[in-house]
């Protein structure tokens, strides 16, 4: 019995209505929730930062991480890490490697061309040559190839972002390698500060001793403390020359020299970007920006597998030609051919199901990989918000502390003349006014290299 056309259409129709069917799923649309999360987030803890500081820091135009330094020396370091740091040039590998696969899924939305030649030699028989040109082409008819294409885009902008994270974190690094050459400086200096006046304090016991004006007691406390600052600035020595070898390693050039950078002791301006707080967001941030393409692309591939158990239709068209010499067979008198085929997975033992459901479970994952991202990030603002406060607060407190020992020294100096106060005294004061100097240069250094941290945290970067 034979089924009319009209019946066969319909049959057909009801199939294709069916596999639609079982192909729709209902799943969240992560890529929504998770701009929604962080728009919701970001606009939350802006105002919160910024109710916090408006009244506590100037206004100042910060627009890239690289402008909270302004050392044109430091920017020529930076410009050459940028174009030389070997790990910055695998993230820019990594990103031509996204490029290629999404050349290798764009062209599968292109007709392919297949041509072939072949010869044939029988005994007691002509030889026969044939030549074929073959173009077949899958209709993207539910665009399956297509989200299978703009996932591999997705790809390339979440590479984009990874790239541009690791050149600001490259930045960032020279900028704290910058600002750690001059703390080191600046500690050795108060070492041999320190020493010089323990060389002299020693220097004047060993007089008084000879004249018998002090004791043994008194000279071996000098001895130990020029002693134990002589170690201790060997030690600041040494960190300096690997701070400066630093540098020059995150430049990518080895020369086999020193640092050839002049680094001033003294702190460079660092400037907070805390002032420019109402023109960020989070989603400035590389990092959120990578796990949210992450998402996307995922999508992208979950759909595509839930569309691969849909029918597909391919056409492929050739021209033949057989002919017992190859001239005449270069297609001179081709008989031609045309295909259609329509296929439909029927049962494959759950493997596309399984697939699909891999799929989305992977986009869940990206999704709740972002959801961490977004929530570390909020994490590093709130707590390098903090540390800026913090800092400069216990900034304010040493600066008054050494005022107050400096007095104490130049005190203690003219007790010790007189007789009044022992040599022990006046070496814990001295010893302590360094201290207190060494330890307001850290609380500096600290303070600067979180500024640092918090225009990374907020999604200041160097230019793309």
């Amino acid at each position: 019995m034979m089924v009319k056309p009209a019946l066969r259409y319909a049959m057909l129709a009801l199939m294709v209505s069916a596999l639609l069917g079982c192909s729709s799923v209902d799943y969240n649309n992560y890529s929504e929730q998770a701009s929604q999360t962080e728009a919701d987030i970001s606009q939350g803890l802006l105002a919160q930062l910024l109710a916090e500081s408006a009244t506590r820091t100037p206004q100042t135009s910060v627009a890239t991480l690289t402008d909270l330094v302004n050392v044109p020396q430091l920017q020529q370091f930076i410009t050459r890490a940028l174009a030389n740091n070997p790990s910055l040039q695998q993230s820019v590998v990594a990103l031509n490697m996204a490029y290629a696969q999404h050349g290798i899924t764009f062209a599968s939305r292109l007709p392919s061309v297949a041509a072939g030649f072949s010869g044939s030699a029988t005994e007691d028989s002509d030889d026969s040559y044939t030549t074929d040109i073959t173009v077949s082409w899958e209709l993207d008819l539910w665009q399956k190839i297509a989200d299978s294409s703009n996932a591999a885009l997705k790809d390339i902008a979440s590479s984009q972002a990874s790239l541009q994270s690791a050149k600001d974190l490259v930045a960032a690094n020279v900028m704290r390698s910058w600002l750690d050459i001059s703390l080191k400086q600046q500690l050795v200096a108060i070492e041999t500060q320190r020493l010089a006046v323990l060389d002299n304090n020693q220097a004047l016991i060993m007089a008084r001793y000879r004249v018998g004006l002090g004791s043994l007691e008194d000279l071996d406390n000098a001895s130990t403390s020029a002693a134990s600052t002589r170690a201790t600035l060997a030690s600041y020595q040494e960190q300096l020359a690997q701070s400066q070898r630093e540098l020059t390693l995150l430049t990518g050039q080895w020369t086999g020299k020193d640092l050839a950078a002049e680094v001033a002791a003294q702190f460079p301006t660092v400037l907070n970007p805390i002032s420019s707080l109402g023109q960020q967001t989070l989603g400035r941030r590389p990092d959120i920006q990578a796990a949210f393409y992450n998402i996307e692309a995922e999508s992208l591939r979950t759909d595509a597998a839930y569309k691969a158990m849909l029918p597909s239709i391919s056409l492929a068209a050739s021209l033949t030609d057989i002919a017992q010499s190859p001239s005449d067979a270069l297609l001179t008198g081709p008989l031609w051919s045309v295909l259609g085929q329509l296929s439909a997975p029927i049962f494959q033992g759950g493997q596309l199901t399984s697939q699909a459901e891999l799929a989305r479970l992977t986009t869940e994952q990206r999704y709740w990989v972002y959801q961490e991202t977004l929530l570390n990030a909020v994490n590093e603002v709130e707590n390098t918000v903090g540390q800026e406060y913090s800092l400069a607060k216990q900034q304010q407190h040493l600066t008054d502390a050494q005022q107050s020992a400096e007095r104490s020294v130049v005190s203690y100096e003219q007790k010790y003349r007189q007789g009044l106060v022992d040599i022990f005294d006046l070496l814990t004061v001295q010893q302590q006014t360094y201290d207190i100097e060494a330890q307001l240069a850290t609380t500096i250094y600290n303070r600067l290299i979180n500024r640092i941290d918090l225009g990374l945290a907020l999604g200041l970067g160097v230019s793309a």
